[in-house]
C-alpha cells in the first residue's frame, strides 16, 4: 500500500515539537507491515542542502504566486518528497514564525501551497506514484481533501490526525479566493470556524477518518474544556475518529546505544545512570541532596503546567529535590525559572533553550521527569523517561494517563507500577505527587525495582503501526 504522508516538520530534518519525531518514526515502522510510506514537507533553509541532491518529479509555475517543483529523494531511512518553493519557505526565522516571534502574516498561503502540492500528487499528478491514501497531521495539511475534491471526483482516502487540536490555523476568510479555495467548502459542516476559516475544522470535517495521539485524548476531545471550540464537531464524528497511541523511536532513544550520554546503562546494568548524573549535576552546578533529582524537559508554557511547578519549587527543594530544566517559551517562565535557579543555587539548574543531545543526558542522569500538563495529547517526554528509568511524574491527562502506571497501593502490590500520577492540575496536588516521589526515592529497593520495569515497558511504534495499518486497509480496501 502506497500512503502520502503531509507534514509541515518531520525529524530529523526540521522540529519545533514532537510531531516532528511522529512523522520521522511511523513512516520507518510501516514498512513491517508491508506500507509505502513517503513524507511530503517544505524545503525550508535547513533542508536546502538535501533539495539540491534531490530530483525533480513535479513543477507549479504558480503555487500560491510563485514558481514551485517537488523533489524526490531518500534520507535517514526516509522517503521524502520535497516541496521547494522558495517565496513560501526559503526565509530567516522559525518554521512558523518570523524573527520578531510573530506569526509569518502570510502562513495561510505558505501552508495552503502544502496542502495543493499534496492534492496534486493525491490525485496523481506523479508519473511514477499515486498514493493509495493520504495522511494528514495538524492544521498545516488540512485543506488536503478541500483541494482533492476540486480536482477529481474520486479523490483517495484520507486520514486527518490531530496532534494538538489548540491549534488549528485560523485565518481570515477573504484569504479564500487567494488560495483558489472554492467557497462551497465555507459551511458550518466544512471548513467556516466561527467567521473564520479553520485549516484544521476543514480536514477534520472532510477526512474520511480522524486519528489522535491517544486513546484518552481521543475522548478528551468530545468534551468542552478540551475540544477548543471543535469538541460539538468531535461528537459528531466520534464513530470516525480512533485513539492511537504514540510511541518513540527505540533506536534513537536507547540508553545502551546513546552516543549523547556519559555512560551507557540498561535495565540489567544501571551503573552507567550513576555517572549520567554526575555528568549531568555538574552541567546545571547542582550538587547533592538526599531527594531525586528531577528534570523538566518542556516548551515552557501554561499548557505544559510550568506555572504551577513554579510553585511547587519551595516543596520541592524542601524535600531534598532538585531540578534541571531545559526548555523556552512564555517569556514569565523564563525568567521565573532562571530566578528560581539564581534564588536557590545548587538546587536549581535551568538551560533557557533547546539543545537535542543535552535532552538526552538530561534523561539519562535524572530520577524522574515531571510533566504536570494542563492537557496533553500524547506526550513523548514520558516515554523517553520510561525507556531511561527516568521515573514520570504526570498529569492524569491524555496520553500521559495512557503510558503512566501510577504507584499506588494496588500498583504498588502488584508489581506494576512505573511512575506517579496526580489529579486535579493544581499546584497541592503536584506538590503531593513530588512528596509522593520523594518517599519512593528513598526506599532504595522499590526505587529501583520500578526503575527497571519502567525501562521494559514498550514504547516503540509497533503496536500503533499495525493499528494504522488496519486503518489504512479498511479505507482502501486491501487485506
Amino acid at each position: 500500500m502506497k500512503i502520502l504522508f503531509v507534514a509541515s516538520e518531520c525529524a530529523p530534518f526540521v522540529k519545533t515539537g514532537g510531531l516532528a519525531d511522529v512523522i520521522g518514526a511511523v513512516p520507518k515502522s510501516l514498512k513491517a507491515h508491508g506500507a509505502e510510506a513517503r513524507v511530503m514537507l517544505p524545503v525550508y533553509p535547513a533542508l536546502r542542502p538535501l533539495a539540491d541532491k534531490a530530483r525533480e518529479v513535479w513543477q507549479d509555475a504558480d503555487l500560491m504566486g510563485g514558481d514551485a517543483r517537488l523533489l524526490a529523494c531518500r534520507a535517514e531511512g526516509i522517503d521524502l518528497l520535497l516541496l521547494d518553493a522558495p517565496h513560501l519557505f526559503d526565509r530567516a526565522g522559525a518554521i512558523y514564525l518570523g524573527p520578531d516571534g510573530r506569526d509569518w502574516p502570510d502562513n495561510a498561503e505558505r501552508f495552503a501551497g502544502l496542502s495543493r502540492a499534496a492534492a496534486a500528487v493525491g490525485t496523481g499528478a506523479l508519473k511514477d506514484w499515486t498514493p493509495d491514501l493520504v495522511h494528514m497531521h495538524d492544521w498545516q495539511a488540512g485543506l488536503v481533501p478541500a483541494y482533492m475534491s476540486q480536482i477529481s471526483n474520486q479523490p483517495p482516502p484520507t486520514v486527518m490526525t490531530i496532534h494538538n487540536i489548540a491549534f488549528q490555523g485560523l485565518f481570515d476568510r477573504r484569504v479564500m479566493k487567494k488560495l483558489g479555495l472554492a467557497s462551497r467548502h465555507y459551511t458550518r459542516d466544512g471548513a467556516e470556524f466561527w467567521g473564520q476559516l479553520g485549516f484544521l475544522k476543514a480536514g477534520l470535517a472532510m477526512a474520511d477518518r480522524i486519528t489522535t495521539v491517544s486513546p484518552t485524548y481521543a475522548r478528551e476531545l468530545m468534551l468542552p474544556e478540551f475540544g477548543m471550540g471543535l469538541e460539538g464537531l468531535m461528537r459528531h464524528r466520534r464513530d470516525d475518529l480512533t485513539g492511537i497511541l504514540n510511541g518513540i523511536d527505540t533506536d534513537v532513544w536507547d540508553p545502551a546505544n546513546d552516543p549523547h550520554i556519559a555512560a551507557p546503562y540498561s535495565a540489567r546494568g544501571l551503573k552507567g545512570k550513576q555517572k549520567n548524573q554526575r555528568a549531568l549535576m555538574k552541567r546545571f552546578g547542582l550538587r547533592d541532596g538526599d531527594g531525586p533529582l528531577f528534570c523538566v524537559i518542556s516548551r515552557l508554557t501554561t499548557q505544559k503546567g510550568l506555572d504551577l511547578l513554579l510553585e511547587a519549587l519551595p516543596r520541592l527543594v524542601s524535600n531534598g529535590g532538585r531540578l534541571a530544566l531545559l526548555g523556552s517559551g512564555e517569556r514569565g517562565l523564563e525568567t521565573g525559572f532562571a530566578a528560581a535557579a539564581h534564588k536557590w543555587p545548587g538546587s536549581v539548574g535551568t538551560v533557557i533553550g533547546y539543545d537535542e543531545p543535552l535532552s538526552h543526558l538530561i534523561q539519562a542522569g535524572s530520577d524522574a521527569i515531571l510533566i504536570p500538563s494542563r492537557f496533553e495529547p500524547c506526550g513523548l517526554t514520558q516515554l523517553y523517561g520510561l525507556r531511561y528509568g527516568t521515573l514520570p511524574v504526570v498529569a492524569r491527562t491524555g496520553g500521559l494517563a495512557d503510558t503512566v502506571i501510577d504507584a499506588n497501593e494496588a500498583a504498588m502490590a502488584a508489581g506494576v507500577a512505573t511512575g506517579v500520577q496526580f489529579a486535579p492540575v493544581t499546584t497541592a496536588a503536584l506538590e503531593d505527587a513530588i512528596a509522593r516521589t520523594c518517599d519512593l526515592y528513598r526506599q532504595p529497593a522499590v526505587w529501583t525495582a520500578m526503575m527497571r520495569r519502567a525501562m521494559k515497558h514498550p514504547v516503540g511504534w509497533d503496536t500503533a503501526a499495525g493499528q494504522y495499518m488496519a486503518l489504512y486497509c479498511s479505507l482502501a480496501g486491501s487485506d
